[in-house]
């Protein structure tokens, strides 16, 4: 999977409406039903296939002609990919798995609360319904929810090919706006998400709900180790990436105050600044946010 999501934002300031975009350019279309059959059909179509998961993201983007791909591959009636299986230490959850299903499942609101409440930021009703889990991270949007979510929750994701399988953590999976790690011939098949963090919460800054976040931060808290103070601090909405604050995480855990840890995070991000908002309102909303994260971690700042 390498393409999915919530509806993408446009990438320009400003765009002619005339006929050639508004419509997709000519492909052909193969629905497998067996994640060998689609793996194949990658293998040999290479660059001139693309994946389509739940559409949210891909389906508008074809529209504008901003994808044009000669050949769609309809992931969705591959049952390997679906489902959520529990074990004592993670979710391992099927990439084209459905937001909703996520967010009305019970246990996984039990287990791990703050994915549900991270969907609900996701949009609407509606996409959440058609959007898939596995969509949203391969997209790589840095103002979507769950690419945050997974990189602050330490998540791993598995990545099949004809050649074989491999595991990405998230904090490799992200490499620049709306790009992963993923080959032309590679799918995300299934996320696998820790359930050792004791607290996790999301807060974000958007127009409306349902709207891209134009700055958020999830953080999350679990034992600390010799090795890991147990403290994951990640903005979103702010960078091309969703991006680790490493500098606010080291504050808060050393007991930093709240105007330190929120300087720190400050410091540490490079803000994009753009139509939606300067970087100087990113900065800012950032700050305030990370305090708000602190407060809801039970972690004094």
């Amino acid at each position: 999977m390498r393409c999915g999501g919530r509806a993408a934002r446009p990438a320009w300031t400003g765009c002619w409406w005339g006929e050639d975009v508004v419509k997709p350019a000519p492909f052909r279309y193969l629905r497998p039903t067996s994640l060998d059959e689609a793996l194949d059909a990658l293998a040999t179509l290479g660059d001139e296939a693309k994946p389509i998961a739940g559409g949210q993201s891909l389906v508008p983007m074809l529209n504008f002609r901003l994808a044009r791909p000669g050949v769609l591959i309809d992931l969705g009636r591959i049952p390997a990919l679906t489902g959520v299986h529990r074990t004592d230490g993670s979710l391992r959850i099927g990439a084209m798995t459905r937001q909703r299903v996520l967010e009305l499942d019970q246990d996984i609101a039990d287990r791990l609360p703050v994915l549900r409440a991270a969907l609900r930021h996701v949009g609407h009703v509606q996409i959440r319904t058609r959007g898939t889990i596995g969509g949203s991270l391969a997209h790589a949007d840095a103002a979507a929810e769950l690419p945050a979510l997974a990189l602050a929750l330490d998540a791993t994701v598995e990545v099949a090919s004809v050649a074989g399988t491999r595991t990405v953590a998230a904090a490799d999976l992200f490499l620049g706006p709306w790009t992963t790690c993923l080959a032309p011939d590679e799918l995300l098949t299934r996320v696998d998400v820790p359930l050792a963090w004791q607290r996790a919460a999301i807060v974000e800054l958007a127009r409306r709900h349902g709207d891209f976040a134009l700055a958020g931060v999830v953080g999350a808290r679990r034992p600390a180790t010799t090795d890991d103070a147990g403290i994951r601090l990640v903005g979103f909405g702010v960078g091309w990436t969703p991006v680790r604050l490493t500098e606010a995480e080291a504050a808060l855990a050393a007991g930093g105050s709240a105007e330190v840890v929120a300087d720190a995070a400050a410091a540490g991000i490079d803000p994009i600044d753009d139509i939606h908002a300067d970087a100087a309102w990113r900065r800012d909303g950032l700050r305030a946010l990370v305090t708000r994260i602190a407060d809801q971690l039970g972690v004094a700042a």
